[in-house]
């Protein structure tokens, strides 16, 4: 979030987020409601001046007349600072609203148009055959079932099945495995079930929470992995010299997708529950933008690994987020459906995350803490990532070759047969 000092200093650069992010800014009222609030306080500091005066007036006990003006004040004294606290509970909320200002290097924009393809690796596949959607090759293997799976929860749900099953989970550990052993990351298996302050800390609510799961007890089922990784320091000052912390979960996600209505309804693209390798950072100010292109190689490798065509696209201010700072998108190519899927996205988000969920660190002992600035990414979604792998290694009799790289996962398996 943004405290209520940057609004207080630059209300224009706020607005001007708003509206290149395309989103609501309530700047006036937030002022509005602060200058008020701190008009009262002026007053109750006013009166407990004057409480304090009458007090060292007298000696001893107070007598009737002082004794009635001090119980005046007290009262009065209260009655305005709980207007205070009713201001300023209603401004905090408003903060939750306003959006991260970009960062001067994100292009702008209006649209998904003018996003900039900064680099692409890899050729898509030449076939000599039509390729199929992998929703198609993926009935004719045998391992999807999307009827049984809305069956038993309703659409949008999958059932993957045997090699199909097999697959997903050996992608899965080679990711976390390339995290841990190559990437410096420290696997954690995080809970699936958080409470409303955890969303909050991501920024998943208020915005977003007609797209969560919500339980009894006001918890959510999390929709990334990100928001408990995020919230494992909340309300922590940490040891600055132990920065960067480096996080990758594997977690189920939970989304309504209430937003995305009619859009890619068909296949393993867009569901209600998808698993996720994530990886979170936790680092310096200073260091969070060359992090966060650290950040999009971590899960570019996971792509070339598997020889998957991918372009790395830079997202425009009004395609990026509420609360990132900078975004990039990996985008795999899918010859069946002839187009690219969106397989991970790679944020940094500056303190926005870290001032939700007060997370700080102490660069030396004796320093001011600082508040740490949060970068996450995807290495990588499964579905679509299973999708792209499908169409894009699929063979003219139906079969589709397993990549090298997840042969050892799988007991040297070479192909999936009907």
């Amino acid at each position: 979030m943004l405290s209520v000092q940057q609004v207080r200093d630059n209300p224009e650069r706020i607005r001007e987020a708003g509206r290149l992010k395309g989103e609501p800014a309530p700047v006036d009222e937030i002022l509005e409601l602060d200058e008020q609030a701190r008009a009262l306080r002026t007053q109750a500091e006013t009166l407990r001046a004057e409480q304090n005066r009458v007090s060292r007036s007298f000696r001893g006990t107070p007598g009737g007349p002082e004794r009635q003006r001090l119980a005046e004040l007290k009262e009065r004294i209260q009655a305005l600072l709980d207007d205070v606290g009713e201001l300023e509970h209603r401004r905090d909320e408003l903060l939750l609203e306003l959006p991260n200002p970009p960062h001067e290097s994100v292009p702008v924009g209006t649209s998904e148009a003018d996003n900039l393809v900064v680099r692409s690796w890899g050729e898509p596949r030449r076939f000599d055959f039509t390729p199929l959607p992998h929703y198609e090759l993926g009935e004719r293997l045998g391992i999807f079932d999307f009827e049984r799976a809305a069956r038993i929860s309703g659409s949008r749900f999958a059932v993957v099945r045997g090699a199909g099953a097999r697959l997903q989970r050996a992608l899965a550990t080679f990711m976390l495995d390339l995290a841990t052993t190559r990437h410096g990351y420290t696997e954690v298996a995080p809970p699936y079930l958080v409470r409303r302050e955890v969303m909050v800390g991501t920024a998943q609510l208020p915005k977003f929470e007609d797209d969560a799961f919500h339980t009894e007890g006001d918890m959510f089922l999390i929709p990334t992995g990100e928001v408990p990784v995020t919230n494992l320091y909340r309300e922590e000052i940490l040891d600055g010299q132990l920065l960067p912390i480096r996080h990758v979960a594997f977690t189920p996600c939970w989304r309504r997708e209430a937003g995305a209505a009619g859009k890619d309804t068909r296949g393993y693209l867009r569901l209600h529950q998808f698993d996720k390798v994530e990886l979170v950072k936790f680092v310096t100010p200073e260091s969070s933008l060359d992090e966060l292109e650290s950040l999009v190689s971590d899960a570019e490798t996971v792509l070339q690994e598997l020889g998957l065509h991918y372009r790395v696209v830079l997202m425009c201010t009004a395609d990026m987020g509420f609360a990132q700072w900078k975004k990039y998108d990996l985008e795999a190519w899918a010859p069946g459906l002839e187009r690219h899927l969106e397989v991970s996205s790679c944020s940094v988000f500056a303190d926005f995350q870290a001032r939700r969920a007060n997370i700080r660190f102490r660069a030396a002992a004796g320093e001011r803490p600082r508040f740490v600035h949060t970068l996450n990414g995807s290495a990588l979604a499964l579905p679509r990532t299973v999708a792209a792998l499908l169409e894009s290694y699929q063979e003219s009799d139906g079969t589709v070759t397993i990549p090298a790289a997840l042969r050892p996962y799988l007991d040297g398996l070479e192909r999936l047969t009907p």
